[in-house]
């Protein structure tokens, strides 16, 4: 083999390899990368009040990725928008619709990645049967917590155990919610649930042990346990925020086969979600409510 031929070659494996590594680092894979090494101690769980804490720096970016891919291109975006100050920016989602095909993939990569248990669901995907047969179809529309401009939920909670933090998104601090459920009726989009401390193995003769371990949400660790948080408090998606502050995408768009979900910051007028937002199909569940979503749809 010729000198060129071996040099193009090494050239080639070596994207190769940094389009693996950087799927895993989206996935939260690669070694170093993982959330359970990331969230054990005490340090990240007791800097700042739920988030506000810069994050740290991610790791870099392989310099050849496929500029066509979105989900590589998001994934630049992160790191990106991590340099910045909390407050400078405004994390949003935007789901094409017309990708959608209701495989719920989303919703069960959410309930993997939270630990969540029976009743608590973070991203239900709507399902709505239209036409007059026999020329009928079925349309399908992800539901995440839509993390409003103005949120009525925070609004009513009578020990302010949920507000809305400096980069957009609608938190709830477990330890100071008292499971009054205000909020869940006061949510138009009914995004918010209560964990009721159930199990999936409940009224069988063993306890699987993935039901226990504990969930790594609002970067803090919450051993499962009665009477501990999060059991008894009001749950809802919080845009995988434990994944976004170690430069990885929310689970659902890393997770999405039809790549219908895109994630970005909205104040960064280069991002993809900003490009997004600017498109013609563009709409947000019911905005005539004046709550703002951050969560765009394309129809």
């Amino acid at each position: 083999m010729s000198e060129a031929n071996r040099q193009d070659e090494a050239e080639k494996l070596s994207r190769r390899e940094a389009a693996v590594k950087l799927i895993k680092i989206s996935l939260g894979l690669a070694a170093g990368a993982g959330v359970l090494g990331e969230f054990t101690g005490t340090e990240k769980a007791e800097a700042g009040a739920m988030l506000e804490v810069p994050a740290a720096a991610p790791p870099p970016l392989p310099e050849r990725i496929p500029q066509d891919e979105a989900i590589f291109r998001m994934q630049q975006e992160l790191h990106r928008a991590l340099q910045k100050p909390v407050a400078e920016r405004n994390w949003t989602m935007v789901i094409d619709n017309r990708k959608c095909v209701g495989c719920s993939t989303c919703t069960v990569a959410c309930k993997a990645e939270n630990k969540l248990p029976p009743g608590v669901v973070y991203r239900p995907v709507m399902e709505e049967e239209y036409g007059k047969f026999p020329n009928v179809a079925r349309r399908f529309l992800p539901r995440p917590c839509m993390h409003c401009t103005h949120p009525p939920c925070t609004k009513v909670c009578p020990v302010s155990a949920t507000w809305r933090s400096k980069d957009g998104v609608v938190v709830i601090d477990y330890e100071k919610c008292i499971g009054c459920r205000y909020c869940i009726s006061a949510c138009p989009y009914g995004a918010r649930t209560f964990d009721w401390g159930e199990y999936y193995t409940d009224g069988t003769p063993q306890r699987e042990k993935y039901e226990t371990e504990p969930s790594f949400e609002y970067v803090k660790e919450w051993p499962r346990a009665k009477g501990r948080s999060p059991v008894n408090n009001t749950r809802k998606c919080h845009f995988c925020l434990h994944r976004l502050v170690n430069g990885m995408l929310p689970m659902c768009v890393t997770s999405c086969i039809g790549r219908a979900t895109y994630f970005g910051d909205r104040n960064d007028p280069e991002s993809l979600v900003s490009e997004l937002i600017g498109n013609s199909r563009l709409m947000r569940l019911k905005e005539e409510l004046g709550t703002a979503p951050s969560v765009y749809y394309l129809v």
